[in-house]
């Protein structure tokens, strides 16, 4: 065993004697083994083949630093038989032969890298023996040269104190030079016009003359410059107080004078006045502009020369001023604000009289781009003189020009709205007039819609303009947030449907016995077109607005049921109006006919009266005209004998008792009794009953007015026996067509009775016709 435990080592390297000693052999072997490990950046326990973490003291642990073969083949033949034993050298010699093939194989795949290593190193050695050969002369020529410099320093030490001397001499001749010749230097330049240049020679020698004007060579030059430097500040003042000159070249005066020691107080005051001057003249040339002749240049033209001139030249007069008087401090900044407020104040009041000479046009695009141009060129005096407030009093013209527009569109959509009534009303005349037929309701109702929603639609897209992105005030809180919800939505689309609901029901208010000049049909017509905004137009007009004006303010708006609900009750009270209008029209042809008519002695009738054919047409008229814009609406369920109950009624036993002769006023049993008890047990008649909006509502309530004036004309009157008759022939022919036109045919019924009751109670013989002879008289007629 012991022979075997020595022989699973490997032989002696290359490099080994084979008279080493033995124990640094497995030494070595634990060396290449970490070399490798390194290499393959395996841990401990990873080389092994097993878990890490075993002690790192262990003897018996083969890759351990502490391992001892004796010990461990101690351990092996006392725990191990011989089998095991046996195997376990056999793993161990493969291991073995493993790690000497990975070690050749190590060698072999950086063969090439250790030879260029090598190489490497041969080269070095040898540029390092060149390199320090040129070191060392390096370092010779060093010491040769610093022996030399000393030796040179050394030999003109003396003549290196009188050079520095001489250089300092001649300097200050240089100086002294220059200030005898300064005289005549700044006379030279005053001639020149180079007064830049003689301000900054004056700079030059002023401390100079002032420390040294004791002298009296010194004082003399003082002197005469002083006599030139004031001819000099008599030329710039006089230069700068004739103006031909821009804002730079007065400014460039300025800056000389300052320089020349002229008070700045009073440079100030010039300055100003001077640039007063020049940006008068601008705002003169813009006011000369807006005069009767010649005529004025477009809105656009007009800012873009207030902003070239006036605003260009207050932007240079104000940042020359900065920079020439910033040690005015905080008196000159206000000097400086008060000039600008002031003359931007009369700029501002011309640019909104030339605004509001363009009020009255409808294209806002070339509005909305001179108000943009007018408020980009503010900006730049807005951000220089913040104190004068000009950029702020720009966006107030800007946003007082955009609330005079919407007013002006508001008012273009009423009269728009306007203009779409009287070319109804022209509509409805014309084919009267002309005897030939007009267009109908629903083609007028649709052109009167459309052209709302369109002159809404134009109005909406030239306000956006105000709000685009490109524009530069559109960022401001106003035109996010004011502008697009109590402008734009409120003041003008929700202002426009009140006025068109406060326009529609004006119609309604109009005097006259007729409904003055208003045609029914107009006021039909309104009553459907404010019903179509109640149900869709309304909500679909809102939609749209918000959707183009994205809101940004919370402030509350007007819902759209408190809009829908105003047109309604518009609509309502307009179609009301009419039923009272066509009923009052039919009412006075009833009321003339019954009024003139001589009822005590007329004739024994043989035909229906004309006005009672007249009613029966205009009935059906106004049922044609009502049923092209409103649908039918519920009746009652109508009897089979609708056509003939009035007449039943009229001639029933019970009419007939009524008029016997057993019932004059000298029987016991008063008729005007019967007649009141009768109406108790009665339904009574709303005559002035809401109007539902649709044609049978309608034609009901007309029908209702009308009968109701018959009624009571007849309760006015006195009959004969003839009299009696006519009436009861009339109401039976206005009951063979009226029926048809209402909601319950009772209705009729009631009010036809009534009258024929009413003529009977007021007739001295009240001897009724032969229904037989009705019916012919009414089949005739």
């Amino acid at each position: 065993m012991a022979a075997a435990a020595g022989g699973l080592g490997p032989g002696p390297g290359p490099g080994d004697s084979p008279e080493g000693p033995e124990p640094e052999a497995p030494e070595r072997r634990r060396k290449a083994h970490g070399m490798l490990k390194l290499y393959y950046g395996l841990s401990e326990g990873e080389a092994a083949g097993r878990p890490a973490g075993p002690d790192p003291l262990d003897p018996i642990d083969l890759n351990g630093a502490h391992f001892d073969p004796e010990v461990y083949l101690d351990k092996l033949r006392r725990e191990c038989p011989l089998a095991q034993l046996m195997d376990s050298e056999t793993d161990m010699v493969r291991q073995i032969r493993a790690l000497d093939s990975d070690m050749q194989t190590l060698v072999y795949e950086n063969y090439n890298k250790f030879i260029s290593a090598t190489d490497t190193i041969r080269k070095m050695k040898n540029d390092f023996r060149k390199m320090e050969d040129e070191m060392d002369r390096l370092a010779n020529n060093m010491a040769v040269i610093t022996d030399f410099s000393a030796r040179i320093s050394a030999t003109l030490q003396d003549r290196h104190e009188r050079i520095t001397k001489l250089a300092g001499a001649h300097a200050l001749l240089r100086k002294l030079q220059f200030l005898f010749e300064l005289p005549s230097r700044l006379t030279k330049c005053v001639e020149l016009g180079a007064y830049g240049q003689a301000v900054r020679y004056q700079g030059r020698a002023r401390a100079v003359l002032q420390q040294y004007q004791h002298l009296p060579s010194f004082r003399a030059i003082q002197d005469d410059c002083q006599v030139i430097t004031a001819r000099l500040a008599q030329q710039l003042r006089q230069r700068f107080r004739e103006g031909g000159s821009g804002a730079p070249e007065q400014a460039e005066c300025v800056e000389l004078l300052l320089a020349l020691g002229e008070p700045a107080e009073e440079l100030c005051e010039e300055f100003l006045a001077h640039a007063r001057g020049r940006l008068e003249d601008e705002l003169r040339s813009l006011e000369a502009e807006l005069g009767p002749s010649p005529p004025a240049p477009d809105i656009l033209e007009f800012t873009d020369h207030g902003g070239s001139g006036f605003v260009g030249g207050l932007c240079q007069v104000a940042t020359a001023y900065q920079e020439l008087f910033a040690a005015q401090g905080p008196a000159g900044a206000e000097k400086l604000a008060a000039f600008a407020h002031e003359l931007g104040g009369r700029y501002f009041a011309l640019v909104e009289q030339r605004l509001a000479q363009e009020q009255g046009g409808g294209d806002n695009s070339l509005l909305v781009r001179a108000l943009d141009r007018f408020h980009r060129r503010l900006r730049a005096p807005g951000a220089l003189l913040a104190a004068a407030g000009l950029a702020e009093a720009a966006t107030e013209i800007v946003e007082r020009v955009a609330r005079e527009r919407l007013g002006h569109h508001l008012q273009g959509l009423r009269a728009a709205f306007l203009g779409c009534l009287t070319d109804v009303r022209q509509a409805l005349a014309a084919p009267r007039l002309a005897g030939k037929e007009g267009p109908g309701l629903a083609e007028l109702l649709a052109n009167v819609a459309s052209s709302v929603l369109s002159h809404i639609k134009a109005s909406l897209a030239a306000v956006h303009l105000f709000t685009a992105k490109e524009v530069s005030f559109s960022n401001k809180p106003y035109f996010r947030g004011e502008f697009c919800s109590q402008g734009v939505r409120e003041g003008l689309i929700v202002g426009f449907i009140r006025s068109m609901c406060q326009t529609a029901q004006s119609f309604c208010d109009s005097p006259g016995e007729k409904g003055g000049a208003t045609p029914p049909a107009l006021l039909l017509l309104l009553s459907r077109l404010c019903l179509d905004y109640e149900t869709a137009t309304i909500s679909y007009i809102l939609t749209l607005t918000d959707e183009q004006f994205l809101v940004q303010d919370q402030s509350p708006v007007t819902p759209v049921s408190t809009l829908c609900a105003e047109a309604r009750e518009t609509a309502r009270r307009l179609l009301t109006h009419y039923v009272k209008v066509q009923g009052l029209v039919i009412s006075q042809m009833l009321r003339k006919s019954v009024e003139t008519r001589d009822w005590l002695s007329t004739l024994e009738p043989r035909n229906v009266r004309a006005v009672m054919k007249r009613v029966v047409e205009d009935t059906t008229a106004i049922d044609v005209q009502v049923g092209l814009l409103y649908e039918e609406g519920v009746r009652k369920a109508q009897s089979s004998d609708s056509s003939k109950r009035t007449f039943s009624v009229y001639s029933s036993s019970r009419q007939q008792g009524r008029y016997a002769p057993s019932y004059t006023p000298s029987a016991p049993m008063d008729t005007n009794l019967l007649s009141n008890i009768q109406k108790l047990f009665s339904e009574r008649i709303d005559v002035f009953s809401p109007v539902e909006f649709n044609k049978v509502s309608v034609l009901t309530g007309i029908i209702k007015i009308s009968l109701k004036t018959l009624l009571e004309c007849v309760r006015l009157r006195t009959f004969g026996r003839f009299g009696l008759q006519q009436v009861q022939v009339d109401c039976h022919f206005l009951q063979l067509y009226l029926w048809r036109f209402v909601a319950d045919e009772e209705l009729v019924h009631l009010l036809l009775d009534e009258v024929v009751a009413s003529a009977a109670l007021r007739c001295p013989d009240p001897v009724p016709m032969e229904p037989s002879v009705v019916e012919v008289i009414c089949e005739r007629g």
